[in-house]
């Protein structure tokens, strides 16, 4: 009887262990049902909308439409930057059955090289499928028209057109407007740049300099959207026109340039290599930033090869500098203005007079000047530049007295303008805790302030520097009627917003007396110093004021001072800083002539004939000349100008259309400073 026993405890035991075997299968079976059951229902009810726009975009593809940049313009509406017409292919590698055989077939169509062959070949192994790749763009017509005939039997490829960047002046704006190029990696870590369907798409072009960089986000638009429904394989299948989504073009940018004085200016400079900048001294606006050598902004939008890019760089005459504000150079003999002024604030008088023989010993060394002007007073001593004048004068007064006006009257500051600020190289305003301060950690020898670093500094060399748009800046604050503290602006509006005006500032600290009497020798050294052969205006009672100025480009050593016979390298930089009218200012301007020579020669006669331009264009000085007795001097600068008041004969009969007079004579080698 026991063996029974046993067979039926063996038998329970296994359906035991069955049973609990079935529960627990079943259990897991119903507790994934349950899973599964409700993550249907998530789908289903919570996630349904989601899917249902996923679903949707598998449907249907929606293509970028970039929108059209926004234009740039001069004050008076003249295009500085707009678009034109622009064929392009395009390749979308999800629209063919097999990427690289349809590549193939569509270069040997465009004849595209090998090495473009590879590159876009990168692109597409980086880009999703279904986003186009540029093939081609800124076709002819006849281009487009033959690749077009063909879409038909080249999978994945479409031809459109679009738009491109054009600068109708060329390189006469390059540097203040800048240029547009394809976006790089680097361009995403500018502020407001974010990636999106419009800056990936292979066809936008980014701001890279200038305005083009600065105004970027304003100038870009908002993409439009072109929609079109697909295959399972993203083929397109139908248009849908209806869904399509208009781009918005970008904001207009209007500048407070004037595209004819930047044009004439660009014009008198011809071959030579330097700067010109005009400021209207009762606004603070910019009429001119012109840097020569300039280089075609039109080139650059495609790109430059790199040879092109090499002979641009390796050029002397520096094309790619932008010269008006990053470059900078001693401001000789125009900084004997900020010299005087600061006597004057320091309680010298303007009578005050020394004796020049030509040589001056302090420190034991001589001092030369380029003439001997006897005995002279601080009137003179501008008028002729003297340097010896200038040389006792900054010994009087001291560094710091200098370093302080120089400031006040814009000179080492960095303005903000809108555009590449960042790149702005301002000059150097020095004194004895800035030479401390720059030398302790590059040599601590000469860290002391010696005597021989005022003297220099009285004639605008050895540790000052400036650049062009400094200049212009202590010109037009000297020289506007309302002794305000101008600062520069450029950008006049972004869409309708006006910008703020630069003479939304204080008053200038210097007593008025002292401004005019700076203004009355700056108007002798025209009337019958430095420049009397190269800055008469010749439009009747029209008279410039202004200063000379010839810097050094290097070391003399023993030799002679007068550099016009070396080579161009060797030669000295020419400055010329003016303002006119000088009996109701209007227009300052400084003008830099690399290693021209004497300021006088090179200099003078170029800003000359900018400021005749500009003077031309105003109703207000062109009435002045017909009539020139309806004109009363309310401010009382004209009785205190050495010379004739009105040498040249009034113009009659003046045009109400103004030809640009020819490019200036230079004067003769020779001349003074």
């Amino acid at each position: 009887m026991a063996e029974p026993s046993i067979i039926f405890d063996e038998v329970n035991q296994r359906q035991g262990v069955f049973t609990r075997r079935v529960f627990l299968l079943g259990g897991l079976t119903a507790g994934a049902m349950g899973v599964l059951t409700g993550r249907l229902a998530q789908i289903q009810l919570v996630e349904n909308k989601q899917y249902r726009e996923q679903a949707k975009q598998n449907q249907f593809r929606r293509t970028v439409i970039i929108p059209p940049r926004g234009v740039i313009l001069d004050r008076n509406g003249v295009s500085l930057a707009s678009n034109r017409p622009s064929f392009r292919v395009m390749f979308t590698p999800a629209d063919a059955p097999d990427a690289n055989v349809a590549l193939d077939a569509i270069a040997s169509v465009l004849e595209i090289p090998d090495e473009r062959r590879e590159s876009i070949r990168r692109a597409m192994a980086r880009a999703p499928k279904y986003r186009p790749i540029e093939l081609a763009e800124d076709m002819t017509w006849e281009q487009f028209s033959a690749v077009n005939i063909r879409t038909p039997e080249l999978p994945g490829v479409t031809v459109s057109d679009s738009n491109a960047r054009v600068y109708p002046f060329g390189g006469a704006f390059a540097h203040v407007v800048g240029y547009v190029h394809a976006v790089s990696k680097g361009d995403f870590d500018r502020p407001g740049i974010v990636r999106n369907d419009l800056t990936m798409n292979p066809a936008y072009r980014i701001g890279k300099t200038g305005v083009e960089q600065a105004l970027e986000v304003q100038l870009q638009g908002v993409a439009g959207a072109e929609m079109n429904e697909v295959d399972n394989k993203g083929r397109v299948v139908r248009r849908r026109a209806e869904e399509d989504i208009q781009p918005v073009a970008g904001a207009e940018v209007k500048l407070t340039l004037d595209a004819d004085i930047q044009n004439r200016a660009m014009e008198v400079f011809g071959e030579e290599s330097g700067a010109a900048v005009m400021m209207d001294c009762r606004t603070g606006d910019i009429l001119c930033l012109a840097s020569a050598p300039g280089f075609d902004a039109n080139a650059w939008v495609k790109g430059v090869s790199q040879r092109e890019y090499a002979a641009l760089s390796a050029y002397e005459r520096k094309p790619l500098l932008n010269k008006a504000f990053g470059g900078t150079y001693f401001p000789g003999s125009t900084f004997k203005m900020t010299v005087a002024l600061a006597a004057l604030t320091k309680g010298i008088p303007e009578t005050t007079t020394h004796t020049c023989t030509g040589g001056w010993p302090y420190g034991g060394r001589t001092w030369h000047c380029d003439a001997a002007h006897g005995t002279i007073n601080m009137h003179d001593a501008i008028r002729v530049s003297c340097d010896i004048y200038f040389y006792q004068t900054a010994v009087a007064i001291g560094p710091e007295v200098i370093a302080e006006t120089a400031r006040k009257l814009g000179l080492g500051g960095v303005f903000d303008v809108g555009i590449n600020t960042p790149k702005q190289t301002p000059g150097t305003v020095p004194d004895p805790a800035w030479k401390r301060e720059y030398f302790k950690n590059r040599n601590k020898d000469q860290m002391a302030w010696y005597g021989g670093d005022t003297v220099s500094m009285g004639i605008g060399q050895g540790l000052i520097t400036v650049n062009a748009l400094e200049q212009c800046v202590m010109v037009s604050r000297l020289a506007n009627v309302n002794r305000k503290a101008l600062i520069p602006r450029l950008i006049k509006s972004v869409g309708d917003a006006e910008q703020p005006s630069g003479a939304a500032v204080p008053d200038l600290a210097f007593p008025p007396a002292h401004i005019d009497f700076i203004r009355s020798a700056m108007a002798s050294v025209v009337t019958g110093g430095t420049a009397a052969s190269s800055a008469q205006l010749n439009l009747g009672p029209i008279k410039m004021a202004g200063k000379t100025g010839t810097a050094q480009s290097h070391g003399y050593g023993t030799g002679s001072r007068a550099t016009l016979h070396l080579g161009w390298d060797q030669r000295d930089h020419a400055w010329f800083v003016a303002f006119a009218p000088y009996d109701d200012p209007r227009y300052a301007i400084a003008v830099l002539v690399e290693h021209g020579g004497w300021g006088a020669s090179a200099a003078a006669p170029r800003a000359r004939e900018i400021m005749r331009t500009a003077l031309l264009k105003d109703p207000d000085i062109r009435e002045r000349i017909k009539n020139p007795a309806s004109f009363t001097d309310p401010y009382g600068i004209a009785a205190n100008v050495a010379g004739p008041v009105n040498s040249a004969s009034p113009v009659k009969d003046l045009p109400e259309s103004v030809e640009p007079p020819p490019p200036p004579d230079i004067i003769p080698a020779g001349a003074p400073q």
